[in-house]
């Protein structure tokens, strides 16, 4: 058994000057996010290729169920990456392939009872979801392959390139989940199109699922083959050490990060109820607007969760100068970057929809829900800095709080709000309103992490 990391590893957390080490985390991440939403965005031009708004809207519909993965993604994979980052800065190397192990088989399970419950009670989840006769049998597809078959293989892919990245490997992290996106993008036009299989929304969904499969196939063959130099793991036996003390740890912070999704699902079904009474091209202009939305929170994403095994190590290793630059500098990183892409987004909205559908109510409707939602980039980044902060130092209840605040207290309650003051147009609004919100609440409780960490010794 291994007694010391890689030395390789070591001076990555440990001595590499912070501006080097960040970018060195967060690049190859933010870099695999933006290939995972050409893919996401891959089934919405494909099938807005089709010219029908009822196939694209299918596509919208289902998005709150995929939304959901990511409970069990945050639940395990924050959790456990969180934890071995922590055990890894506290030198405590057979804890790190414990928690690995835990994840893994955690995620496996959980996918699995995911893909048994949404196929058991497909009928009434179409229906919430706010299908009507018109876009039951494409939603139904969709929903088929990226759910029934697809919630296992796209949650384990997840929660293995989160467990890889941990200990300081974003590189193959990335290149796992970007093997799976450039198949799923490959196989589109293929399975979608008439030339093709013609499949519709359902081709989309295939494509999906088989660009999963191999993702996992790919981290699970990297975790043989690198085996002896990594605490990746998938032997059952290493679950014989695990404690409730570790348990603990990873669920006190996967938890809260997974009552954040299953919030977002909640707020997500919500405003699609809302855009439904408009007809299939509302829908249809809300989700290309949602995807689009996805580059700046992917990127935002990518770095919070980037210098989270930094700042996991550092706090750990009781290095807090390290820790407290290692924030700042993201923070400065990224706020450049939101606010480029705000203007971007802002002047070209009509352009960027019409991109994905060329239908004059479709880019009406989109370019006024984008406009409205750009204006948020920079209060968006700020707040999920905070959180990939709490998350990295083990401070579940602070995520926790983040998770209600945004959506049980401000964003649910605000849809509801500004939908009755100005119908259908006033939904974006109730993002942006929480997102400043949120923004101050994070730089004040990152002011004080800051303080009480300056009097650490």
């Amino acid at each position: 058994m291994r007694e010391t990391a890689p030395k390789d590893k070591e001076y990555l957390f440990e001595r590499m000057p912070v501006p080097g080490a960040v970018m060195q985390l967060s690049l190859p991440i933010v870099i695999s996010s933006l290939v995972t939403i050409l893919y996401n965005l891959a089934d919405t031009f494909f099938v807005g290729m089709l010219g029908d708004p009822v196939q694209n809207a299918a596509v919208t519909l289902v998005y709150p169920v995929t939304l959901a993965f990511n409970a069990v993604n945050n639940l395990f994979g924050v959790g456990v990456s969180s934890a071995m980052s922590r055990n890894l800065g506290s030198k405590e190397y057979e804890q790190v392939r414990t928690c690995s192990a835990f994840g893994f088989y955690g995620a496996f399970f959980s996918g699995l009872l995911f893909c048994l419950a949404c196929t058991l009670f497909r009928a009434p989840l179409l229906t919430l979801l706010g299908t009507d006769a018109q876009t039951l049998n494409a939603t139904a597809g969709y929903l088929r392959w990226t759910v029934c078959f697809g919630a296992l293989p796209a949650i384990l892919n997840v929660v293995q390139s989160y467990m890889v990245r941990s200990e300081g490997s974003p590189l193959h992290a990335s290149i796992g989940t970007m093997s799976g996106c450039f198949l799923n993008i490959l196989l589109d036009p293929i399975f979608i199109l008439p030339w093709g299989l013609n499949m519709g929304a359902a081709g989309a969904g295939l494509a999906t699922f088989l660009s999963n499969c191999v993702a996992c196939l790919y981290f699970i063959l990297l975790a043989r083959i690198k085996k002896g130099s990594t605490f990746v793991t998938m032997d059952p036996r290493q679950l014989r050490s695990l404690t409730g003390k570790q348990v603990r740890n990873i669920l006190g912070v996967g938890i809260p990060a997974s009552i954040q999704n299953l919030l977002n699902v909640l707020g997500t079904t919500i405003l699609n109820n809302f855009t439904a009474p408009y007809g299939a091209a509302a829908i249809a202009a809300m989700g290309i607007s949602q995807k689009l939305y996805m580059i700046p929170m992917q990127v935002s994403l990518g770095f919070s969760q980037g210098i989270m095994p930094l700042v996991s190590y550092t706090y750990a290793s009781g290095n807090r100068p390290r820790m407290k630059q290692a924030i700042l500098f993201a923070l400065r990183i990224i706020v450049c970057s939101m606010l480029l892409l705000s203007a971007v987004y802002f002047l070209g909205a009509p352009a960027m929809v019409r991109a994905f559908m060329d239908s004059g109510e479709i880019v009406a409707y989109g370019t006024r829900f984008l406009r409205v939602m750009c204006l948020g980039f920079v209060f968006l980044c700020t707040d999920f800095l905070a959180v990939g902060v709490f998350q990295a130092l083990g401070m579940g209840r602070n995520a926790l709080v983040f998770a209600i605040c945004r959506k049980l207290v401000l964003e649910i309650p605000l849809l509801f709000l500004m939908n009755h003051l100005y119908p259908l147009y006033g939904l974006p609004f109730a993002q942006l309103i929480t997102e400043v919100f949120l923004s101050c609440m994070g730089i004040l409780m990152l002011r004080r992490i800051m303080r009480e960490q300056h009097h650490v010794t």
